[in-house]
């Protein structure tokens, strides 16, 4: 069962790289959130299918989908829901707002001001909405793509370190080349005909994906696996004890939620691959989305052009296998 539920979502996969062409590292990341139970952030210039990306992905699970456009006018309550007087009785009616849906895009997070942005990081982190002396729960099934757009600065409120650690994983998407080019202009004109079904074949069911991430919490993970994974995390924070250089490059180290968030991405990039244990090949296939927004670098290192995927690289190599 384990076996076939895990191809399942492999043949996901293969569906929605069918209509997000280019894209495979956005599509499996997606995947990889939804399957840990996490949040993720996507950064990338305008045009490359984000927005698509996750709204075929609900389209071809049971749930609910809402987009929230960011804007600089934006107000809390525009999230999370409002009162509202209901003059027939004399009582006060709450409406439900956007972030009541199962997966939520928030377009361009960084262009609303920082109460909406907590009101947003709330219901990530503490899977409820405060609306007055109220908390509501939110959903089993709740998952938030936030997007930002790295082209932009002007009219934005950057994430601060502290809530971008809410965020499970952090991708960083590029053009696709030429080929993927073609087939992109191909597909929107095929679409543009009707000559290609739009509605998704089938449905998983929130009964499977439940089922899925129990078996992804259960897979083996040998204890040199996590040795392995915690010595990665502490090379950012004891980055002295591993080279000068590197320590002259990290300013603050990743956090305990790090830890966390790579142990269970290791674990759900092994199960979506088919495997009922986790290597160290899979914690490497997932560490640059982990600890990109977590790790923060010093100032020397911003100057000479470094950036944190280059010291991610280094940790890697630093850090022997075990």
């Amino acid at each position: 069962m384990a076996n076939n539920l895990a191809q399942d979502f492999q043949q996901l996969q293969q569906q929605i790289n069918q209509h997000i062409i280019g894209q495979q590292h956005l599509t499996e990341r997606l995947l990889i959130a939804l399957l840990a139970d996490g949040h993720l952030l996507v950064e990338g210039p305008p045009g490359l299918a984000k927005t698509k990306a996750i709204k075929t992905l609900a389209d071809f699970i049971e749930g609910s989908f809402h987009r929230i456009q960011f804007t600089p006018d934006l107000l809390p309550s525009d999230i999370t829901g409002t009162e509202i007087y209901r003059p027939e009785n004399g009582a006060f009616e709450f409406q439900s707002g956007p972030i009541f849906h199962n997966l939520i895009l928030a377009d361009e997070i960084n262009r609303a001001p920082a109460k909406v942005q907590a009101a947003l990081l709330e219901a990530m982190a503490e899977g409820q909405v405060s609306v007055g002396k109220r908390s509501l729960p939110m959903e089993q099934l709740f998952m938030v793509m936030a997007t930002q757009n790295p082209l932009e600065q002007e009219g934005t409120y950057p994430l601060p370190e502290a809530q971008l650690d809410r965020f499970m994983l952090h991708v960083n998407i590029g053009y696709p080349d030429a080929q993927s080019e073609r087939q992109i202009l191909d597909l929107v004109e095929n679409e543009a005909r009707r000559k290609e079904a739009t509605a998704a074949a089938s449905h998983l069911t929130q009964d499977k994906l439940f089922e899925a991430r129990q078996q992804i919490l259960d897979i083996h993970v040998a204890d040199n696996v996590k040795t392995y994974l915690v010595e990665l995390v502490m090379a950012t924070r004891e980055a002295k004890s591993y080279s000068d250089e590197l320590a002259q490059q990290i300013a603050v180290g990743v956090s305990p939620r790090a830890t966390i968030a790579l142990s269970r991405c290791a674990r759900a990039h092994a199960w979506l691959h088919g495997k009922d244990f986790v290597s160290p090949d899979n914690v490497q296939a997932v560490i640059h989305d982990v600890f990109r927004h977590r790790l923060l670098l010093s100032f020397e290192a911003e100057a000479q052009g470094v950036d944190c995927d280059t010291v991610i690289n280094q940790i890697l190599q630093l850090v022997p296998v075990t």
